[in-house]
């Protein structure tokens, strides 16, 4: 048996997602955009999914984009909201890889990059914004949630407080279905998600793009979704998304308090020294722990091998073996840096499974402390 500590990285599939979506892949084909019956029909489940998304994240349905997850909608909403014509963006170096590899590539048409400071706790340090805003100023990026340490990020007070016309982007992957999200009450000009973070399917996500901005697209092929997000849209995914997001959403109260008890459940089950990192008053499903004098990557094979899955950062570069830049960005020390492991669950783990895990991790730390 596997006890799965890697949540962040992905979450299994809600049953009742997957019943909406199982008649819609084997009996019901219709593609959206297609006039016949079938087509009409997909389309209108396709709209039903669109407006329920909207409902539930404070958006409106003409500003949801369904897309084939954050990564797609990050790229999507980074390059069509910088424009054309280079400038200066503001983001933080906590940033997943979805959004800081984008940023990069911006960097190489001439866009300026200017990294916010980062303070111990993992967060954004939201003073430092405003003195940085400059005429060439194009577009601030900040996530919502982090995806290592779980720590909460400054996204609305950022947002209500920068000059007109400055738009925000938060990749907001970690945080929907675990916080909760208003797209409008944010203030922000777009926002992303994936469903396979809140118990969707894989292969889907979206983007939330506030109505009138100014925006380049950067895919062509198709008039779907207003010719922002061409292509056949994939009406099943979709629903699923609805289906599972309404489920997180609605159950988010009871769940808050599951994983606060889980998250105690494992602490007190760890018998060996250990630092946490990030903020204490972040996402309570996210442990980002170091444990001095191991070796992060030595200590990942001993729990892979005791039959914890967890992780020693987000999955999208969990096959690098150089340190975090999130923890580097919030100056922890060397022996802190090199022993970070990234404990993440759901709310159907039970409390036994996590003491069991917290006495796994203590015994393959002892197996694996250097003398």
């Amino acid at each position: 048996m596997i006890l799965d500590l890697d949540s962040n990285a992905t979450t299994p599939l809600l049953p009742e997602a997957w019943e909406a979506m199982r008649p819609l892949m084997l009996e019901n084909s219709g593609n959206a955009s297609s006039a016949h019956a079938l087509g009409r029909k997909a389309r209108q489940q396709l709209e039903s999914a669109r407006e329920e998304v909207a409902d539930l994240l404070g958006a409106r349905a003409d500003e949801v984009y369904f897309t084939a997850g954050a990564t797609e909608a990050n790229n999507l909403a980074l390059f069509g909201l910088a424009g054309a014509i280079p400038g200066a963006i503001l983001a933080a170096p906590i940033e997943h890889p979805c959004v800081i590899e984008p940023l990069k590539a911006l960097e190489k048409k001439g866009f300026t990059l200017d990294w916010l400071p980062v303070n111990p706790r993992g967060v954004a340090e939201q003073r430092e914004v405003l003195p940085r805003v400059t005429a060439e100023t194009r577009l601030v990026a900040l996530m919502l949630a982090n995806h290592e340490t779980g720590a909460i990020q400054p996204v609305r007070h950022v947002a209500k407080t920068l000059p007109k016309g400055i738009p925000v982007h938060t990749d907001a992957a970690q945080a929907v279905g675990k916080i909760p999200v208003d797209f409008r009450d944010l203030g922000v000009a777009s926002l992303s998600a994936s469903a396979h973070k809140f118990h969707g399917p894989k292969g889907v996500g979206l983007l939330l793009l506030k109505k009138g901005l100014p925006f380049q697209p950067t895919l062509f092929g198709g008039h779907q979704q207003r010719g922002i997000r061409p292509g056949t849209e994939a009406v099943p995914l979709a629903v699923g998304l609805a289906v599972a997001l309404r489920h997180a959403i609605r159950g988010m109260e009871a769940n808050r308090a599951k994983w606060v008890e889980l998250r105690a459940a494992f602490l007190a089950n760890l018998g060996v020294e250990f630092v946490v990192n990030g903020s204490p008053d972040g996402l309570p499903t996210t442990l980002n722990l170091s444990f001095p004098g191991c070796r992060a990557e030595v200590l990942l094979m001993a729990l892979d091998l005791a039959g914890i899955a967890c992780s020693t950062g987000s999955a999208c570069s969990s096959g690098s073996l150089l340190p975090s830049p999130v923890l580097e960005a919030m100056g922890v020390p060397p022996a802190v840096l090199e022993s970070a492991m990234r404990f993440s669950f759901h709310a159907g783990r039970t409390k036994e499974e996590m003491e069991y895990g917290g006495q796994l991790v203590s015994k393959s730390v002892r197996s694996t402390l250097r003398p």
